[in-house]
């Protein structure tokens, strides 16, 4: 990946105070998230598998910028950084983390498995790319429907490898569906760098084979992130079928909280967060263009701090769910399509 000259870029004219400032407090409050959640997870507060997205935030920051109310997102099981982005409330999702009654999915679905109707996020998968066609299904009721709604679909470039990213990929291009499908490519997979899991140059190309177009994206500049969703998006809303956006990106961390991460070394992920880090780019932008000052950017830092520490207080004080939530949400209580009586 290409560095980014030091001292950052300038930020484009048509990109205002008010939104650059909205990134950089989207991208921090995913940041400051996950690093409490690290330390959670570290205290024995949270359970089970945790991922986090700690320098993966211009990814779903600048798509997110690039949506409307009513489209969806689908996501894997590193989930945290997207039900933020979209606007779940920071005490739900760490309740959820914690798997305190609290949670969005009642504390039962944990770090892996949380959703938000009324945000349009349908999960959180703990499946490797189990939510590539689920995706492409969230899209095909928007078709159906005739609205001109977009169903983001996040996956890695481990999951680009699953056979049914290419079922999928054949049906969304055949049925012209407005599905966005997003690789957010980190390198490295579960611990596998791409280098040696694949020889293809670029992961979005594979979209050729269905005639899906696409195009790689600097994945640690929010900016850019934002202007290939505008893209994609408006490509979908046009009637034109899938897109794919190939994220270059990168995690900081391991692949999970268990996993040392030893199949890199720590001078290449200091020399990411030294010259590449997405907070501290747009942080260059905002004090180059002089729309905020040093103490201002500490005071909105102090502010997020004070959202996530009340965020793990919320998930403490949040008793853990009844046993007899063991027999709730198995089965639907309702079907969309018609009475129960219709489909006896």
């Amino acid at each position: 990946m290409a560095r980014r000259p030091a001292g950052g870029t300038a930020a484009p004219s048509n990109t205002s105070k008010d939104e650059l400032l909205k990134y950089y407090r989207d991208m921090l409050l995913i940041r400051r998230f996950e690093e409490k959640a690290g330390q959670l997870y570290g205290m024995g507060l949270i359970g089970g598998f945790c991922h986090l997205y700690i320098g993966q935030e211009a990814v779903v920051v600048g798509l997110e910028a690039a949506a409307k109310e009513g489209d969806k997102r689908i996501t894997s099981y590193r989930d945290h950084g997207h039900m933020l982005a979209c606007g779940m409330d920071p005490n739900g999702v760490m309740a959820e983390l914690t798997g305190r009654e609290g949670g969005y999915s009642k504390g039962k679905g944990g770090s892996m498995h949380m959703f938000s109707r009324e945000k349009h996020f349908y999960g959180g998968h703990g499946i490797v790319a189990a939510q590539v066609p689920l995706g492409a299904g969230l899209a095909f009721a928007d078709k159906y429907l005739g609205n001109d709604n977009v169903t983001f679909t996040y996956f890695g470039d481990g999951a680009s490898n699953q056979g049914q990213v290419y079922e999928t990929y054949n049906m969304a291009e055949l049925w012209d569906l407005p599905v966005i499908f997003v690789i957010e490519n980190n390198q490295y997979a579960m611990g596998t760098s791409m280098k040696r899991s694949t020889k293809s140059t670029t992961l979005f190309g594979r979209g050729e084979a269905f005639g899906i177009p696409g195009e790689q994206v600097d994945g640690m500049d929010v900016l850019a992130v934002k202007a290939a969703g505008e893209k994609a998006v408006a490509h979908c809303r046009a009637g034109k079928g899938p897109y794919i956006l190939e994220v270059m990106t990168y995690r900081y961390r391991g692949h999970s909280m268990s996993d040392p991460a030893k199949y890199r070394t720590r001078e290449e992920v200091q020399k990411m967060r030294d010259e590449r880090d997405a907070i501290e780019h747009v942080r260059d932008l905002i004090l180059q263009g002089k729309h905020a000052s040093e103490d201002d950017l500490k005071a909105i830092d102090k502010e997020i701090k004070e959202i996530v520490n009340e965020s793990a207080e919320f998930a403490k004080e949040s008793p853990e769910p009844a046993l007899d939530e063991l027999w709730t949400d198995i089965y639907a209580d309702d079907l969309p399509q018609g009475s129960a009586e219709e489909h006896a």
